[in-house]
């Protein structure tokens, strides 16, 4: 079932409030906070579609060197001494985070 998103309309900042409610597709939107009962209003929020790119395993990978190099990125590889080595990109050659060279 899908998950809605609700504000309380209210013109007093304390007692505004987004929750999310649980609530089958063929139900009625909430009119009032079911706790409070002050007037709510759904929020329209995007729809997560699960599909090709958004397995954990594509979206841990990232974007390949190549792709960063055309979008102007530099990406740094840490390496066993600490520091970091560019991989692509015009960034500096490397950087140090201790700020020792």
């Amino acid at each position: 079932m899908p998950i809605y998103v609700y504000e309380t309309i209210t013109d007093d900042p304390d007692q505004h409030e987004v929750f999310e409610v649980v609530q089958s597709m063929q139900d009625d939107a909430l009119t009032e906070h079911p706790e409070s009962g002050l007037p709510v209003q759904r929020i329209i929020q995007p729809p997560h579609i699960g599909g090709k790119w958004s397995s954990p395993t594509k979206s841990s990978e990232g974007p390949t060197d190549s792709k960063l190099s055309d979008l102007g990125f530099t990406k740094y590889v840490k390496t066993s001494g600490g520091t970091y080595e560019k991989t692509v990109g015009e960034g500096p050659k490397g950087l140090d985070p201790r700020g020792t060279g």
